[in-house]
């Protein structure tokens, strides 16, 4: 039996709308939530990522800006800019939009962002908070991926959960968010030895390794969740994930396509996060 594909098309423009109804509120008790991006540099790619923030911001009422500066920026004067927007009281989310160029720290820009504005979740105090089960700002690939699960109808309690790949940005935060939902994770990397032998005993399959196609239909175990995070062009001009599709969607019992899986929920959750920051920030919650 094909498997059930998990839509995060159909998923994200569920939570928008709650979203947008949450933003309908807060601005007749006039706060307008206020997301401000800053984009260094001429990188194709991130400036398509931001022009799909600006404009899924538009459609929820979120005010948007972005803060456009030429990839010679100092160090010190991008920390700066982000002092400014972290005394902004109308700027309740920050994002600086990555890669950044290799003079400057990521750390240091990242670290500099007020944890209360880290609507991207990845200041330190966020990571450590999601590691230990605290409130924060979660980040937002690896959130979408727990809500794709649980909206599926499927139980992450108790099942084994495979992450493959241990990126800052990914595989190390969704691992966290799948303990805290009581999955006994395990990571897996690129110096894995036998891969197959461990997706073949997972329940629950997160590829986000950047490798094309490279977990196949037989080497999943029949009816497991299988959540594709990678984006990979192939010389065709085809986008694939890190999941051969075609074999795994007859033996996987769910799994998200590529592309219109994991994709639409990272911007999703960046306005929730955005929406929950303006509201703290203006003590609503």
């Amino acid at each position: 039996m094909a498997a059930h594909i998990i839509s995060g098309k159909e998923v994200a423009a569920d939570i928008r709308k709650s979203i947008k109804e949450q933003v309908d509120v807060l601005r007749s008790h006039g706060v307008i939530p206020g997301l401000t991006v800053i984009l260094v540099g001429e990188d194709p790619a991130s400036e398509s990522y931001v022009r799909g923030k600006e404009k899924a911001c538009g459609e929820v009422g979120i005010a948007s800006e972005i803060v456009r500066r030429n990839d010679s920026i100092t160090q010190e004067q991008l920390l700066a800019e982000l002092d400014r927007l972290n005394a902004d009281p109308a700027v309740h989310g920050i994002l600086v939009q990555l890669p950044l160029p290799a003079h400057i720290d990521e750390k240091a820009v990242i670290n500099r962002i007020r944890p209360d504005k880290d609507v991207d979740g990845f200041h330190p105090i966020n990571v450590g908070n999601m590691v230990v089960g605290d409130d924060c700002y979660l980040p937002c690939t690896p959130h979408g991926i727990i809500e794709l699960i649980k909206r599926s109808g499927q139980a992450i309690s108790g099942k084994q959960a495979l992450v493959v790949g241990r990126s800052n940005i990914v595989g190390k935060p969704v691992s966290m968010l799948l303990l805290r939902e009581n999955a006994t994770v395990t990571i897996a990397h690129s110096r894995t030895e036998d891969l197959s032998a461990l997706v073949r005993e997972a329940d629950i399959v997160v590829a986000a390794v950047g490798r094309p196609q490279m977990i196949k239909g037989s080497d999943i175990k029949p009816g497991a969740i299988v959540i594709d995070v990678g984006v990979n062009r192939l010389e065709t001009g085809k986008l694939v994930g890190d999941v051969d599709f075609e074999s795994a969607k007859d033996i996987a019992g769910y799994i998200t396509p590529v592309p219109g899986g994991v994709g639409p929920m990272t911007i999703t959750m960046l306005l929730k996060n955005t929406v929950d920051a303006a509201k703290k920030l203006n003590g609503i919650i």
